[in-house]
């Protein structure tokens, strides 16, 4: 998963925990592109020779971020495995690319040319070379399905935390409070606190994995038309939403939008809102419907979306 895993249970049932993590392991190892053996990697070994049958849970996942990855103008892209191995942000022996090998990679990074086949449930990347990478989406769909799990077991209150994904199942005392993390700042540095019950918050930022070469700061969040990084005035994008599977989606799809386009795009979804954390230090609310914002450093300042 990348990241340190906390599940907040209010009943101390170490076997419930050990069945949660059990359950987030079989995800993990279905989904995964970092061991050479997983149900995605499958996939990818097979690019241009032959379709893939997946089950039924990993194909739902590849339909869904093949439909975000086909969004005009999406800065998702299902199929951008090829460029986010060459620059290795986040992993040993990261660096810019030269401009002839990004050139090379941007033709195998085409989601339309990821085939999807309803009634085998296969997947078929078209290109030799191409790789499927559902870095992006798979921490959003496995919150979900322990969130789901935990209800069937009778949960009314937990937490589940698999680092950037936060779903709060519940709402103890009114509600949950979820740090808003100061971008490039101290683990514990937080810019404000969203209060929320029964919601995914979901924060995706520049921040998180990057290096600095040149004297320039390259970060995670690539840019699929031109195989860098995005570049805009945005830091960070938490989305809070019902589920945190469109969390995911709408944190990379609105930081790809950038805040004006963003702000114009979530009036038409009552059902997503997003907090912008700006590199002029602002804190853009696009809406507070589903939740309570509280500023706690200020050298910030807050405003709603204007668009």
């Amino acid at each position: 998963m990348g990241s340190p895993i906390v599940l907040s249970l209010f009943t101390d049932d170490r076997d419930l925990a050990a069945r949660v993590f059990r359950l987030i392991q079989r995800y993990e190892d279905a989904l995964t592109v970092n061991r050479a053996v997983s149900q995605v990697m499958a996939v990818n070994h097979a690019a241009g020779l032959h379709p893939v049958k997946v089950s039924g849970a990993v194909y739902d996942l590849i339909r869904c971020a093949k439909a975000a990855s086909m969004v005009n103008d999406s800065a998702f892209n299902l199929a951008i495995g090829p460029l986010v191995k060459l620059w290795r942000i986040g992993f040993q022996g990261s660096r810019v690319p030269a401009r002839e090998e990004i050139a090379e990679r941007l033709p195998l990074t085409r989601p339309a040319e990821v085939i999807l086949n309803d009634h085998e449930r296969s997947v078929f990347l078209a290109r030799a070379g191409m790789e499927i990478d559902l870095g992006a989406i798979a921490k959003g769909y496995i919150a979900d399905r322990v969130r789901d799990f935990l209800r069937q077991q009778g949960v009314e209150q937990a937490l589940i935390n698999l680092g950037g994904n936060v779903l709060a199942l519940g709402s103890p005392q009114g509600a949950w409070s979820v740090g808003v993390k100061k971008p490039f700042a101290a683990a514990d540095g937080l810019v404000g606190v969203v209060d929320v019950a029964n919601k995914s918050v979901v924060t995706s930022g520049i921040y998180e994995r990057w290096f600095e070469q040149d004297g320039k700061r390259w970060h995670h969040i690539l840019d699929p038309r031109t195989g860098y990084p995005l570049d805009n005035d945005i830091e960070s994008v938490t989305i809070v939403s019902d589920d945190s599977l469109d969390g995911d989606v709408w944190t990379t799809l609105i930081y790809g939008f950038g805040v004006e386009k963003g702000c114009a795009v979530l009036r038409q979804r009552e059902d997503i809102e997003a907090i912008f954390i700006t590199k002029n230090r602002e804190v853009i609310l696009s809406s507070q419907r589903q939740f309570r914002f509280t500023l706690l450093d200020d050298s910030y300042r807050i405003s709603g979306c204007t668009a």
